[in-house]
């Protein structure tokens, strides 16, 4: 007669086996987590100091409306806006003669590519192109046929003299005041 012996797997090695795993899926995934959340703050941070304006500082009275910004990092007035009912964020640029737009964001804010004219930048000369804004906003300051132009070579929108210069600027310390009179 032949006898069989039955000999039952160790099940408590495969269980230890199967809970180490799941316990570094769940650790690794853990890290990964913390990783990136540490990342996106890290990311909120950097926004906020390349643009510490992205809640204008905003007041209106009889006489005038105004918006108070706060100088970046490098030393630039950056700060958020609408065009054409859009939010944007511009760059003031006391160097720049017309309010400048890049050329990519002609559909978005639903711009008109009017007659090309040379520019003179710091770059050298380019070719922008005339264009018309419905509505330029800046906290409670609205604008309304705005000039401006389509240049294909911007990264940023340059708010400029032609805006400005019907406006009061003040300088304190890290802060820019926009007034704009009644």
């Amino acid at each position: 007669m032949i006898e069989f012996e039955f000999v039952a797997p160790n099940l408590d090695n495969t269980m230890e086996h199967s809970t180490k795993k799941i316990g570094m899926m769940f650790t690794l995934g853990g890290w990964i987590l913390g990783f990136l959340l540490l990342a996106l703050g890290f990311s909120r941070i950097l926004e906020h100091q390349a643009n510490p304006n992205q809640s204008v500082d905003s007041s209106d009275n009889n006489n005038f409306s105004q918006i108070t910004l706060t100088r970046n990092r490098q030393g630039h007035y950056v700060f958020d806006g609408e065009i054409n009912q859009k939010s944007v964020t511009f760059l003031v640029d006391t160097g720049a003669t017309i309010t400048s737009i890049p050329a990519h964001f002609q559909d978005h804010l639903k711009l008109i590519r009017g007659p090309a004219f040379l520019v003179s930048t710091a770059n050298g000369s380019a070719t922008a192109y005339q264009t018309g804004l419905n509505e330029l906003k800046m906290g409670t300051i609205v604008l309304n046929n705005v000039k401006a132009s389509l240049n294909p070579g911007l990264s940023d929108i340059l708010l400029g003299m032609n805006v400005l210069k019907n406006m009061e600027l003040i300088q304190r310390g890290k802060q820019l005041i926009i007034r704009q009179y009644h």
